[in-house]
């Protein structure tokens, strides 16, 4: 006989990537995600917030490169070899944020989701949808929509 009370519904799961940004993990969930590429160089862009590293050409279309570190408040990246750019399609917008790894991708049930607890900012809250813990590690759910560059809320954080 199954125990039908360990066993999680299919259409309750998410599927996240795991990535690290200053030796902590952060994730995001893979639907946004278009693709993961090495570090490319980008150019610069004149009076861009600091958080804004620059564009870069992706088969022909021009896409905005964030630090995400520097978004968040963590000490801003220096990019090598190493760093990966994470592209994701958010609405209309198309744009890449720069971190230090993708360590994993995990499923995850919508009850492994905590609520952001109440001890930051207003704008902490508004960019970490929730705390997962899956496979005994604990992560920051990142809310795209909200960091994105030109967001409204965004704008207080800068």
């Amino acid at each position: 006989m199954t125990d039908h009370r360990t066993h999680k519904k299919a259409d309750d799961a998410l599927e996240l990537v795991a990535f690290c940004l200053s030796a902590q993990e952060f994730c995001v969930n893979i639907t946004s995600v278009r693709e993961i590429r090495g570090w490319t160089q980008e150019t610069r862009l004149p009076l861009a917030p600091d958080y804004v590293r620059g564009v870069i050409n992706l088969r022909g279309t021009v896409v905005p490169i964030i630090d995400l570190s520097a978004r968040l408040g963590l000490p801003p990246v220096e990019p090598t070899a190493r760093h990966v750019i994470i592209i994701f399609q958010i609405r209309q917008q198309v744009v890449g944020y720069v971190v230090d790894a993708v360590s994993d991708i995990l499923t995850a049930a919508a009850n492994d989701i905590q609520p952001t607890p109440d001890v930051g900012s207003q704008i902490a809250k508004d960019f970490v949808q929730g705390v997962v813990t899956v496979e005994e590690r604990t992560m920051n759910l990142i809310g795209l929509e909200k960091i994105l560059p030109g967001d409204n809320s965004a704008r207080a954080a800068s």
